[in-house]
């Protein structure tokens, strides 16, 4: 993936985080029922999705910061034990 490519991505990750944290805030401080982003709208019942969406929105932010420094993606890998 190209540098542009990944400069496109963090943007738009850092959008929708500050679309979420101010979603997020004004709900938690009880001053609307509901809160519109973009297209869709959010009340104090999906709060837990909504802090699950930020919190995936740091982790995408933190993934391509780290793409545009040089470093790789942190691969999985599991280790599965065996009785001969």
């Amino acid at each position: 993936m190209d540098q542009t490519r990944i400069r496109k991505r963090l943007e738009y990750w850092e959008s929708q985080y500050d679309k979420l944290t101010d979603a997020y805030a004004k709900l938690l401080d009880g001053g609307v029922k509901s809160y519109k982003i973009d297209d869709r709208e959010v009340s104090r019942f999906d709060i837990p999705n909504l802090r699950k969406a930020i919190e995936t929105a740091e982790q995408n932010i933190e993934k391509y910061e780290a793409m545009l420094e040089g470093l790789k993606p942190r691969k999985a890998f599991g280790i599965l034990p065996r009785d001969w």
